[in-house]
């Protein structure tokens, strides 16, 4: 559809006012669970983030991004050695009310939070979570391996790195020096959720990932798997106020001006419905039935010329919040895989040569419309630790990438498909979504394989079968994308770390060397000697072939006429609770 033809299709008129003030979202990805302790993807990260809380949050207006307390009193207490973190919460604060509890609210306490986090160390609930916290709090991991052992976690037994001070302080002792834990406390994983909960509906039924209570702004209304979520506002949230101050944006005195003092939330109800393609998404936008959407690189030339607004849509009140996400998207190859895998220098040649076949520039051209900006290191601009003068060694040459396999016993047969140095015939599977983006990404992947000779496969999925097959070591080759869970470069080499196998380092690498200089970053605050380390790991990635960096892409965020106060933050999911809307619909 033309832009032309997408705007006559605008509604003319708002919608009469009624009640409840309710925002429309789309995800362009199904759910999985809403059990803080099981979700690990951006989708369902909007929900959790949503009904749950965690310690700490962002601050809403505030370039560069700036912790902020949430059920916390304040900022944690640190001291001089980052091994030592007081915590003090809020009290009233209180989970929505639940058969759990008796019908009634029940307030949270920093008992909540000590429960919760050993629930990621649980063997039996397998959390992708626990590398937040493995090998950091003292004797947080000894209680994980007393119950591999036994066969049953012990709640109830102390953690020496977890002191309860009083019901609403909270000391963290831990293993080694770690000036990143304020923001990992800010992350979603690290919710608090009421053991009463999890006990009355089981995690061993799956009920818990179905049946959220959380203490945050909003409360789960309505679910429909894989299409519909409501999410009704928790009037028993405590009072907060929007009182947040400019940042550096232009746009921001203006938000000021239209939310300074407004009770928060605004906003009573939140209908979020599941659509994967890129088209039914742009047609729920455009017809005004969605308030807000996230408009993917394939379809910016129906809104976006040069970066900006197209004149027409401007011209209809539509907003538009534009950044560059802080995400990694890279390329990785299993390490554990029989045919790409391994540390063979035949191996490492032939990833190295896959690598050079494939031209990143044209992916972000054809694939995103040139919604990227190309990444050559693998932490992105607006994290600590970037180096944007970092020069890669693998670089778009495939007559260079040809020579490698022919080097290294790649021969090609009379039928031009190369074969395994073996003589075996060799053929690499991509796995890709099965939408369109992830049909269209398949076939410039076709094409780099083409350049050198190799037969590609391409097998489709859904995301979440593409998730769990990930952390089974079981996916060969995919394009991977990751957004800052916080604003640091820890949380992007440990991507590559060989703990987190099972969890985010989908490409299953376990290399010694990298696994040491990533421990050795842990001990080191952010500044020369821990960037200088994290060059040599971004080093070690291209020497080994294991992974590369492609690009961080925009995220274009557009808002119709009446929402008012929206700017995408760079790290929380979603903004739904510092937002308004001018129109009003029935309860």
């Amino acid at each position: 559809m033309t832009v032309a033809t997408a705007a006559a299709c605008w509604p003319a008129t708002a919608p009469a006012a009624e009640a409840v003030k309710t925002l429309r979202y789309i995800l362009p990805a199904a759910e999985a669970s809403f059990d803080p302790a099981l979700g690990r993807d951006l989708y369902t990260g909007h929900i959790i983030e949503a009904i749950f809380e965690t310690l700490y949050t962002y601050d809403y207006l505030a370039r560069p991004v700036k912790l902020a307390p949430s059920t916390a009193a304040a900022l944690p207490e640190v001291s001089a050695d980052g091994k030592s973190y007081l915590i003090r919460l809020k009290p009233g604060t209180y989970f929505t009310p639940d058969p759990a509890f008796g019908g009634k609210p029940r307030e949270l306490t920093v008992a909540d939070y000590m429960y919760s986090w050993k629930r990621l160390f649980d063997p039996k609930l397998a959390s992708p979570n626990s590398w937040l916290l493995e090998g950091k709090v003292v004797g947080l991991d000894a209680l994980a391996e007393q119950a591999r052992r036994s066969g049953r976690f012990d709640y109830d037994q102390a953690v020496a790195g977890l002191e309860q001070v009083d019901r609403y302080t909270l000391r963290i002792h831990l293993t080694h020096t770690d000036f990143n834990l304020g923001m990992i406390l800010a992350y979603e994983p690290l919710s608090a959720v009421a053991r009463e909960v999890v006990e009355k509906y089981g995690d061993s039924k799956g009920e818990v990932a179905g049946h959220p209570v959380g203490t945050g702004a909003y409360k789960l209304g309505q679910w429909i798997r894989g299409s519909r979520i409501v999410l009704d506002e928790n009037t028993g949230h405590r009072a907060e106020v929007w009182n947040f101050q400019p940042g550096g944006d232009a746009d921001d005195e203006r938000i000021v001006r239209q939310m300074k003092g407004k009770k928060i939330p605004q906003i009573g109800r939140v209908e979020i419905s599941v659509q994967l393609e890129d088209q039914s998404r742009w047609l729920s936008f455009t017809s005004g039935e969605a308030d807000l959407f996230w408009l993917d690189g394939p379809l910016a030339p129906k809104a976006l010329l040069d970066g900006k607004l197209r004149p027409e849509l401007a011209a209809r009140g539509v907003q538009l919040s534009r950044i560059v996400d802080p995400e990694l998207s890279y390329y990785y190859w299993n390490m554990q895989d029989p045919v790409v895998g391994g540390v063979g220098k035949d191996k490492i040649a032939l990833r190295r040569a896959i690598a050079m076949a494939h031209d990143v520039d044209e992916e972000i051209r054809l694939v995103l419309n040139g919604e990227a900006q190309r990444l050559n290191y693998p932490i992105p601009p607006g994290v600590v630790g970037h180096d944007p003068r970092y020069q890669p060694l693998l670089r778009y040459d495939p007559v260079l990438a040809n020579k490698l396999l022919d080097r290294y016993g790649y021969k090609k047969g009379a039928d031009g498909w190369r074969t395994l140095p073996d003589g075996k015939p060799l053929s690499v599977t991509y796995t890709s979504r099965n939408e369109a983006a992830g049909v269209l990404m398949a076939e410039l992947w076709r094409k780099t394989y083409n350049r050198l000779g190799i037969r590609m496969d391409n097998q489709r999925k859904i995301f979440s079968d593409i998730q769990k097959a990930e952390t089974l070591c079981k996916v060969q080759t995919r394009s991977y994308q990751w957004l800052a869970d916080y604003p640091d470069g820890d949380n992007f080499m440990q991507l590559f770390y060989g703990a987190n196998v099972g969890q985010n380092n989908n490409g299953c690498l376990k290399d010694a060397q990298f696994d040491q200089w990533f421990e050795a970053s842990h001990r080191m605050p952010p500044g020369p000697e821990r960037d200088a380390l994290y060059r040599r790991m971004a080093r070690r990635l291209e020497v080994l072939g294991a992974a590369m960096p492609a690009y961080s892409r925009y995220r274009n965020m557009l808002a119709q006429p009446g929402v008012i106060g929206y700017k995408k933050h760079p790290i929380l999911h979603q903004e739904w609770k510092y937002m308004d809307i001018e129109r009003k619909d029935p309860k």
